[in-house]
């Protein structure tokens, strides 16, 4: 029995293990399993890879997108540059390969609301997501800015800076904090959403629930809203022609 996998941390609710079971069940792909691998830290990550025989493959999620990387053998140019994988192909040698597919899905979901007028982009959020997110934006040629909590190195806009003038010059605001995440769905990035417009995509990384407080936020002003899931659907069939394992 081949084995494939996902990667983190209080996982029980992966989107990844339900997706991959029912494409196993639907396109009769035999022999092969989907588990989550729930690690407390990243130290055991070692321990646990060397107890699974027969290891293709795995998705990492949060919080070990950037933990990860230490531990592998070899880094995809893309994945380099993201500073964060999410997917790990193991070679015919016993190597681990990492790669970022979350680049791919967010970029290829977003890519069709695109308008000419959506030049400028907020990130709400600095883990490894939103460096696969800075990177497709990069790509579209969408400036961005980082806004975080507390201002650090690379963080333009703190949430209690944020004015409503810097909602309207930036029409793109893109959720990748896990803010607003089920158990606590009244929850929502603290920002002056009465500035939101026609013209603004709201896209949120979560895909549980459905319509987040965010995006229902964004939906009351007219703006276009998008959530994760097409996102984690590209990136899972992504990592899976990574894997090749047809």
């Amino acid at each position: 029995m081949r084995k494939l996998g996902l990667l983190g941390k209080n996982i029980s609710y992966s989107f990844s293990r339900a997706y991959f079971k029912k494409k196993f069940e639907d396109e009769k792909i035999n022999n092969i399993s989907y588990e989550n691998f729930d690690l407390e830290n990243i130290d055991l990550f070692p321990s646990t890879v060397k107890k699974i025989d027969n290891l293709k493959g795995f998705n990492v999620t949060i919080p070990y997108k950037e933990a990860i990387i230490p531990y592998l053998d070899t880094l995809d140019e893309k994945a380099k540059e993201i500073g964060a994988v999410n997917t790990i192909k193991v070679t015919k040698d016993n190597k681990l390969a990492g790669y970022n597919t979350d680049y791919y899905g967010f970029k290829k979901s977003l890519k069709p609301l695109l308008k000419p007028h959506h030049k400028k982009a907020l990130i709400l959020g600095t883990g490894g997501a939103s460096k696969a997110v800075a990177f497709s934006l990069k790509e579209l040629n969408i400036k961005y800015s980082y806004v975080s909590r507390t201002k650090k190195s690379g963080v333009d806009f703190t949430y209690d800076t944020l004015t409503e003038d810097i909602i309207k010059q930036h029409q793109i605001i893109i959720n990748c904090s896990p803010v607003g995440t089920f158990p606590n769905i009244e929850d929502c990035p603290n920002i002056p959403y009465k500035a939101i417009t026609r013209e603004h995509i709201l896209y949120d990384l979560i895909y549980n629930p459905e319509e987040t407080t965010f995006l229902r936020l964004g939906k009351q002003e007219g703006a276009i809203i998008i959530n994760g899931l097409e996102m984690l659907k590209l990136q899972a069939e992504k990592a899976w022609s990574i894997w090749n394992l047809h």
